[in-house]
């Protein structure tokens, strides 16, 4: 599978080690940066990792940030890209069962790195399930009019 990962200074470490981790587990592995923990401003990784899982260049992206939040909250300004945060592997599984999410996010500083391997594993494995799921999901891409139901 093709996969990106992006990162602000707080977990560089961890977006290392995820992805050698993956890289070892035979993936397709981009690494969107940064490459130190010099302070960066994690809304520009944030909108690189739902640039490249938008168009189709990554099936699915792992973005990290200190508390995954301020990340993920970037990631999803992009409607083509949905990003759950995750802190657990039933989390990751079910934001792919019946969200369709293309991409997870997790928080480096509340996540050690052996839940973060269960939370790409999860991810990673879970199929979407489709059925009355898909019509939500559609909904996330293309919201009605404000005031409307």
């Amino acid at each position: 599978m093709r996969i990106a990962l992006a990162s602000d200074h707080a977990a560089v470490d961890l977006k290392a080690e995820l992805r050698d981790w993956l890289i070892e587990q035979g993936h397709e592995v981009a690494d969107l940066g940064p490459e130190t923990a010099d302070s960066v401003d994690y809304p520009d990784y944030g909108y690189r990792l739902a640039s490249v899982v938008a168009d189709g260049t990554a099936e699915r992206g792992i973005a990290l940030c200190g508390s995954g939040i301020g990340i993920s909250i970037s990631v999803n300004r992009n409607t083509a890209v949905r990003c759950a945060l995750v802190s657990e592997p039933l989390s990751a599984a079910l934001c792919r069962e019946h969200n369709d999410a293309n991409c997870i996010a997790i928080g480096a500083r509340l996540t050690g790195s052996d839940m973060a391997k269960a939370c790409v594993t999860a991810f990673l494995e879970t199929e979407f399930a489709g059925g009355r799921h898909q019509r939500r999901v559609d909904k996330l891409s293309n919201p009605p009019e404000t005031g409307t139901l």
